[in-house]
């Protein structure tokens, strides 16, 4: 698979294996999983997603509609499936990926121009295009402005490129004069639950900051991107409220860690952000140790129960990659033992490594939602597990 700042795609398996070697003395023993069937896997979630996206659209008004001939979803997770489908463009040239993508992408900006505040994203329920009352969200908004710059980052043509990221452009504009607050949180738009800076508009928002900013080259959005990372790291993601950790547990690690992700390489190895993310991550791989499937916990399949599960190893590869360990030639040119130490727990997880453990979880979900055919994307619960395993797959 092909390289994307969106996703850091491209398997390093081989050399982290080699890596946790040189590190420990001896390499764990894993099951190894077939890179063939992922990518055979990955491709059939894509056909469905394409086929899916391309249906008419419309409003999301009940969790338990499965129409199959409408698409009815919200916009915040149709944007995991067109980020993971310009992945799939970028791997195959399949050109109804990337047509996908536009469709998608056109319909927001369509939808952008008649929102209230300018700049909002329609999110497909609450307010909507010509409203001036309503619940809108900046979270929501984010997740579809990372839709919309991942499918700019797949365009030849510089006029589609211009557009699309002039709409990811608007929704920044609109956050930055309006919710971001001097102590660097980031409030979650017009959310009559709670109107204080928010760990998920942080987050989701932060990491479309930090992308907008790699096409645009422009300070002000890494400048925001990294003061949300500070505001963020003062409290443990276990502590997180409204929408606590015991409510949505996954869902804080997914959200929380993706913006992490993003913001390592702006942070030094040896700096106090670099390295709180790095025990903060530790501690969210214990949560994991217990809670996935695949390492034999006892909950519900993620179809059921959260879906955003799905998406955890997304973040596990892209940590093992991340990692200073497995960015340096050697470890040892790090100057701190204790971020080596940081690093090598990063890396394995009750003897086994942290990549090994993402495949069986990405195995996982492949049966899960291949078990008995097609799955049934029209479903909102099938389409969630879906589109957190394409980014989950992609990255892989």
């Amino acid at each position: 698979m092909k390289p994307s700042s969106y996703l850091r795609i491209g398997s390093a398996l081989g050399a982290l294996m080699l890596l946790i070697q040189t590190v420990t003395g001896s390499a764990a023993e894993t099951t190894h999983y077939s890179t063939k069937q992922f990518k055979a896997n990955f491709l059939k979630f894509c056909d469905l997603a394409t086929a899916e996206l391309n249906k008419p659209i419309t409003p999301f008004y009940s969790r338990t509609d499965a129409d199959p001939a409408t698409h009815h979803m919200p916009f915040f997770e149709d944007a995991h499936a067109v980020r993971a489908l310009a992945v799939a463009y970028e791997m195959t040239g399949k050109r109804a990926y990337l047509n996908a993508c536009k469709r998608w992408a056109d319909l927001m900006i369509v939808y952008q121009r008649g929102m209230d505040p300018v700049g909002a994203y329609y999110m497909n329920h609450q307010r909507a295009p010509g409203q001036k009352t309503g619940q809108w969200n900046l979270a929501d908004s984010g997740s579809v402005g990372m839709g919309v710059l991942a499918t700019a980052k797949m365009c030849k043509d510089p006029a589609d490129k211009a557009r699309y990221i002039a709409s990811a452009k608007a929704l920044a504009k609109l956050a930055l004069e309006n919710y971001v607050t001097p102590e660097g949180g980031i409030r979650n738009g017009l959310w009559p639950e709670y109107d204080g800076p928010w760990w998920g508009s942080t987050s989701i928002f932060g990491t479309m900051l930090f992308v907008l900013y790699e096409e645009t080259g422009d300070e002000q959005y890494l400048k925001a991107a990294k003061a949300g990372v500070s505001w963020l790291l003062r409290e443990d993601f276990h502590d997180f409220k409204p929408i606590t950790f015991e409510q949505r547990p996954s869902g804080i690690i997914f959200y929380t860690f993706e913006f992490y992700l993003a913001a390592l390489k702006y942070f030094p190895a040896e700096s106090p952000e670099h390295r709180a993310i790095l025990k903060q991550f530790d501690s969210a791989l214990e949560w994991m140790a217990r809670n996935q499937k695949s390492r034999g916990a006892d909950i519900p399949d993620y179809v059921e129960k959260n879906v955003d599960l799905a998406g955890l190893p997304y973040l596990m590869y892209g940590f093992a990659r991340a990692n200073p360990v497995a960015a340096d030639v050697s470890p040892l040119h790090l100057k701190s033992k204790e971020v080596r130490a940081d690093s090598r727990r990063l890396l394995q997880s009750n003897g086994t490594n942290l990549t090994a453990l993402a495949d069986g979880e990405l195995d996982y979900i492949g049966k899960l939602l291949l078990a008995n055919g097609n799955p049934n994307v029209s479903k909102l619960m099938v389409w969630e597990v879906t589109t957190w395993g394409m980014l989950s797959h992609a990255e892989r």
